[in-house]
């Protein structure tokens, strides 16, 4: 009873400081630039933290221990992996993503290739930030259902209740200062519960002896197109995602923006073989019986690092791994509640329904919107019990392979046209869901494994194919001038 006290204060405090983060982000925030973007003020390192924070989610710590557990061994690890070469990709051209001087990314697309333009792809950015959202909420309720021994229900609404509260107070500025905090909470915590595992399991000798044939093999769970494949998609996804690209539309420079970007990588490559060695571990101790597999029947793989924790780790200790289990998921899903409201407020009510709305009026309608995404997710992640890496891998795919090349190429390619950026988006979002809802992945006979290739394929090749057929009225990389408050 003692430990479990223990336990559950240093989360309760840790919840209450990023409360109390949002309320002193509040005070610096005067002007909807100040709310989107942070007032564009963001160093390299303010910019590293967020970014990296931002995508370590619960896909990243409980879905990879539990694919590190189940089949996928050592390998598990490049599902982060990829993710910092996606940011390292990402350094060369965040400074063009800086100099836009853009809130949103429907924003860009709104001043580069006209008004139809921006509101298709604010609907198509704004649904899967819900989805995504609520498998954050989920990685989220399970480290506080498993850990205070409450119902999942309770947990995700005590999960949603707090993030929306903190991230509604202060906007980017509380997102981007309470992720800084978030992911040392989550690199360290995480790394603190290796030697402990290690421990229970009798060392690291013990554990290989105790796991199957492979299990170490970096390619057992992903081949080389498969890597390729998740690099490809992040790289798409991270370029376009509001969550993610709004960090580089608040750098303080572009210098910053590309420093920010290679120090999120170098944490990303860091971290991302301790949750799999965990997962390994948890292996071990399955087949040594220290662990029955009856413990994971009732409540699931995805429960194996709290379960790992709680059986081999001093309450402290294991406090600690909990704030940073929760850091991870929370400051992901901080992250999408403000890229959906932002969203809604600047490119859906300012841009469509009121242009002459006042500074102050667009910043109300975001934490309306924030408010109501954040309730919309919980009910969502009160029902739902899919796995949650895939519920985000969808989410990543269907926004990103329609959008990724009228975005990206509308930096460096004058010829391209609202046309093609229309057809584009179109296509790209026909094949992700057509592949991932109709046809199982299948298409012209061939298995897919990620839809978002042959989605970015079809979109490039209707985006190429149309911005010559009907091409723009001027040739230009300029956008059109929109007031920034």
């Amino acid at each position: 009873m003692g430990a479990n006290v223990i336990v559950t204060a240093i989360v309760i405090i840790y919840l209450l400081l990023m409360l109390w983060i949002g309320w002193y982000s509040s005070t610096k925030i005067s002007t909807n630039t100040d709310f989107l973007v942070a007032g564009r003020r963001l160093g390299p390192l303010l910019m590293a933290g967020t970014l990296a924070a931002t995508e370590i989610g619960g896909g990243s710590s409980l879905g990879v221990v539990q694919n590190g557990m189940s089949g996928f061994g050592l390998s598990a690890a490049w599902y982060i992996i990829t993710m910092g070469i996606a940011f390292v990709i990402l350094s060369f051209i965040a400074p063009r993503f800086r100099a836009a001087t853009v809130k949103t990314v429907p924003e860009y697309f709104r001043r580069r290739y006209g008004k139809s333009c921006g509101i298709i792809t604010a609907v198509i950015m704004l649904l899967p930030l819900v989805g995504l959202t609520a498998g954050q909420f989920i990685a989220s309720a399970v480290i506080l259902s498993t850990m205070l021994g409450i119902d999942y229900q309770v947990a995700v609404i005590i999960v949603a209740v707090v993030v929306t509260v903190y991230s509604i107070m202060g906007g980017l500025w509380s997102v981007t200062l309470t992720d800084f905090v978030q992911v040392f909470l989550i690199v360290i915590g995480m790394i603190i519960a290796v030697p402990f595992a290690l421990r229970y399991a009798g060392g690291w000798d013990n554990v290989t002896t105790n796991i199957p044939a492979g299990t170490l093999n970096m390619f057992q769970g992903y081949d080389l197109f498969g890597i390729i494949s998740l690099v490809i998609m992040y790289t798409a996804t991270f370029s376009v995602g509001q969550e993610a690209v709004s960090r580089f539309y608040a750098a303080r420079d572009e210098k910053a923006a590309k420093g920010g970007a290679w120090l999120a990588a170098l944490i990303n490559f860091i971290y991302a073989f301790v949750p799999t060695i965990l997962g390994i571990i948890t292996l071990a101790l399955i087949n040594m019986g220290k662990f029955s597999t009856d413990q994971f029947a009732k409540v699931g793989a995805r429960y194996a690092l709290p379960i790992l924790a709680i059986n081999t780790m001093p309450a402290i200790v294991c406090g600690f791994l909990f704030a940073g289990i929760i850091s991870a998921t929370m400051s992901s899903s901080d992250s999408d509640l403000l890229g959906a409201g932002s969203i809604f407020s600047n490119d859906i009510y300012k841009a469509v329904l009121k242009p002459d709305a006042s500074s102050q009026s667009v910043m109300r309608v975001t934490k309306i919107v924030m408010c109501l995404v954040g309730v919309a997710s919980m009910l969502i992640a009160l029902f739902n019990t899919q796995s949650i890496v895939s519920i985000l891998m969808f989410c990543f795919t269907l926004r990103a392979a329609g959008s990724f090349f009228p975005y990206v190429m509308g930096h460096y390619w004058k010829k391209a046209s609202p046309a093609g950026t229309i057809a584009s988006l179109i296509a790209g979002t026909i094949v992700v869901v057509y592949l991932e809802h109709v046809s199982k992945g299948i298409l012209f006979g061939i298995k897919f494994s990620q839809p978002i290739i042959p989605g970015l394929v079809a979109a490039f090749i209707c985006f190429i194919i149309f911005s010559f057929a009907m091409p723009p009225r001027i040739e230009t990389t300029e956008l059109a001038p929109e007031e920034d408050d």
